[in-house]
This record gives structure tokens, sequence and C-alpha cells, in this order.
């Protein structure tokens, strides 16, 4: 029994009541079981669950072209393509050359590839987040901006729990759900992650051999191919005509970022309407690719091939796909 004249403690600050998150949650608990869901599981995972109203807020403010916020993506990569990020990925590449081997060989995948998006994510897992993860997809189901998304990932989590995955309180993440080093929502954790130092557990939150092998595989899985570039900076002509090359398919997948891309034209192509390669050969002229300007006509560009859209897939963002070409790009140039 609590003394009395003393006062309780409250409840931090981001802990709201909200009555229908909890009508929310309670429905949500039916569903999943109905939907063949492990019930101890749902409420291992479930239970005390309270609404997080700056998860919703950062959603809602997301910094890149995924998003309705607009800016620049020169200050994003400057933010961070630093040497740090750059040094540290070359010494991790050093320190793993023959697990990247390994992995190369069997998905196709290159190591500076697989570090750039190691080092986008959770710079190399010095910053992994620490939201509860299902906390943070249950309230951003519940807010319903991207509800069945995030009621997926939720599904996802029980899953988890109960396939002896993962410990509940081992669940910590970003704000958006995504967990451990490669920053793998949960859907992709059962997906994607696998085991990369051979000890039977698929482990992205401490074992840097798992972390580059379930990167790997998920790039190969959607669409890397062997031995094939991401794409390259070029410097496009004042006189090109952008109508000529507009893409007038609307793409029905990652939306706002495919929308900034031309249609798909030869290298050959390209090359005869004046575009220059800047530190890469050209690709052979068969080789199809788009361009994409993200701080538009004018500022720095790139074509991009196929392996892009790989990039893509991991996140739907021309700001983070670049970003971790370009890091992938430093780290792969040591005398730089």
């Amino acid at each position: 029994m609590r003394a009395q004249n003393v006062p309780a403690v409250p409840p931090p600050p981001d802990v709201v009541v909200n009555p229908g998150f909890s009508v929310w949650l309670a429905d949500y608990a039916r569903a999943a079981k109905a939907r063949g869901l492990d019930p101890a599981a749902i409420a291992t995972t479930t239970g005390g669950l309270s609404y997080s109203p700056r998860v919703v807020e950062l959603d809602r403010a997301q910094p890149d072209d995924s998003n309705r916020t607009q800016s620049q993506f020169s200050d994003y990569l400057s933010r961070r393509l630093d040497g740090s990020r750059i040094n540290r990925g070359r010494a991790l590449h050093e320190d793993m050359a023959a697990k990247f081997a390994e992995i190369e060989a069997r998905t196709g995948v290159p190591a500076n590839i697989i570090l750039g998006i190691w080092g986008m994510e959770s710079s190399y897992g010095v910053n992994t987040g620490n939201f509860d993860v299902p906390r943070a997809v249950a309230s951003l189901a519940y807010d319903g901006r991207r509800r069945e998304l995030f009621t997926k990932e939720l599904d996802a989590s029980v899953a988890i729990i109960a396939k002896g995955l993962a410990r509940r309180d081992e669940l910590k993440g970003s704000w958006a759900g995504a967990m451990g080093q490669p920053q793998f929502l949960p859907s992709s954790y059962l997906a994607y992650a696998v085991d990369g130092d051979g000890d039977g557990h698929a482990d992205i939150w401490d074992s840097k051999p798992d972390v580059a092998a379930s990167i790997g595989n998920y790039l190969a899985k959607n669409g890397w191919r062997r031995g094939q570039p991401w794409g390259m900076r070029v410097v496009v002509p004042g006189n090109l005509e952008r109508w000529r090359v507009r893409n007038l398919v609307q793409p029905d997948q990652c939306v706002r970022p495919m929308q900034r891309h031309s249609r798909w034209i030869s290298v050959g192509e390209w090359k005869a309407l004046g575009l220059i390669p800047m530190g890469k050969p050209w690709p052979a002229d068969d080789t199809l690719a788009t361009l994409v300007e993200p701080d538009g006509p004018g500022t720095p560009a790139y074509l991009t091939f196929g392996n892009y859209r790989a990039l893509l897939a991991y996140n739907c963002s021309n700001f983070y796909a670049l970003s971790v070409a370009l890091l992938g790009d430093a780290i792969d140039q040591p005398g730089n």
C-alpha cells in the first residue's frame, strides 16, 4: 500500500490516456487471434501497451522525398556522408573481409553496398533506437495513416515472439518499428534475417556476420543483380529537353520517389543526349538507366540502373538510396 500524502509517480511524458487506443488494441487482439496468431504471444506482445503521440508526430515529419515534407538532398547527404562513417565502414570491411567475400559469392551483393546500408541505417550498430517496437507499430496502426502496413508489423512482432526468435524486451528499435543494426521491420526480420555466423540463430542485434548476411539476403531477394552497378553521377547539359525523357507511366509503387525518375533510356541514348559521366566509366551502351535529379535541374544528377531499385526496396526514398550508394562508393575508394 502506498503511504498517505506521497504523490503518485507521474507517467513518462509520452504516455497518455487514450481510451480509443485501448479499444482498438482489444479489437486487434481478437482479430489477430481470428487470423491464427498465438493467443499467448498476442498477450505477451501487446500487454500493457499505451499510445505514443511522439511516434505519430515523428511519422508525419519525415525529412525526405517519401513524404510531403520537402528538403534538399544536398543537406540530407552532408549530414550523413562524413569521414567518420566512411572510415568506420572501411575498417569493418577489412575486419570482415572473408565474411563479405562469402556473402557476395552467395548473394551477388558486394561488401560496399552492404556497408552503405549498414552505415546509413544504424551507423554500424551505434544507433539502433530505443523505442518499444510493438508500442510504436501499434500506435501507427491506430493512427490510421498507414493502418494496414503497421497492423501487419504488429502481427509480425507477435509471430517473432510466438516462434521464440527474440525476447519481448529485445524488440527495441526506431520510432517506425525498425529493429537491430540493419533496421529491419518485424516482417522483414521474418522474411530476410539469416544466420551468418553458424550458431543457428539470426541475430540482427548483436552478431555482425548475421547483420551483413541479412542485408545481403534482403537485397538479393529484392532484385540485386550480380556484377552490375547501382548507377553513377553525371553532368547534364543545360540544353537537355527534359520533357522528352519524362516518364509518362504513372508508378504504382514507391510513387513519390519514382515520380522523380525519367523513363528508362539506354546508356547509348543518354550519351547521345550529351550526358557526361563523373568518376566512373560508362557501362555497356545497352544498359538501361533513369535520370534522377533529387534537387531539381541544374543540381547534382545521377543515372540509376536496375540495382538502384533494390536499394529503393529497402527504403522507398531517393534521398536514402542515393546516400547508401554514395557511401558505398566512398568506402570502396580507400585512396580518397
